[in-house]
């Protein structure tokens, strides 16, 4: 009997400059990437967060910086990651402020799982979706 093989992930990469008009951008390239799949809309919502803190709270954001996507679907599941070029990581305080720190949050409900690697050299901050 013929051995089942499994199809090895797709995957797609690209930089962009860490401004906030940029972010658009990203967005649009996940798009792209999933056109109309049903989990499209929960994932460029993490995506735009991610990016977000990339160029906030990241080395990415200062001047020249950029940010990196990554997205790779395979065996059912959507995997983005966001490198920045690093930086001190604190966890966000609750500044009472409703506008801003809810960006994990946020992750953290949409998606089946998210974490982050890396070391203060350059993070990677990466989401799952249940993709089927």
């Amino acid at each position: 009997m013929p051995r089942a093989t499994t199809a090895p992930p797709l995957a797609w990469s690209r930089a962009f400059p860490a401004v906030p008009a940029k972010v658009g951008e990203a967005r649009r390239f996940l798009s792209g990437i999933l056109g109309g799949h049903p989990a499209a809309a929960d994932a460029i919502l993490c995506l735009s967060e991610l990016a977000t803190n990339a160029i906030i709270h990241s080395r990415s954001g200062r001047p020249g910086g950029h940010y990196t996507v990554r997205a790779e679907c395979g065996a059912g599941r959507l995997r983005v990651e966001v490198r920045d070029q690093g930086g001190p990581w604190s966890q966000a305080e609750d500044t009472g402020d409703d506008r801003h720190g809810r960006g994990l949050l946020i992750v953290s409900q949409l998606s089946a799982g998210w974490g982050r690697a890396g070391d203060p050299a350059g993070w990677t901050v990466w989401f799952e979706i249940d993709c089927p």
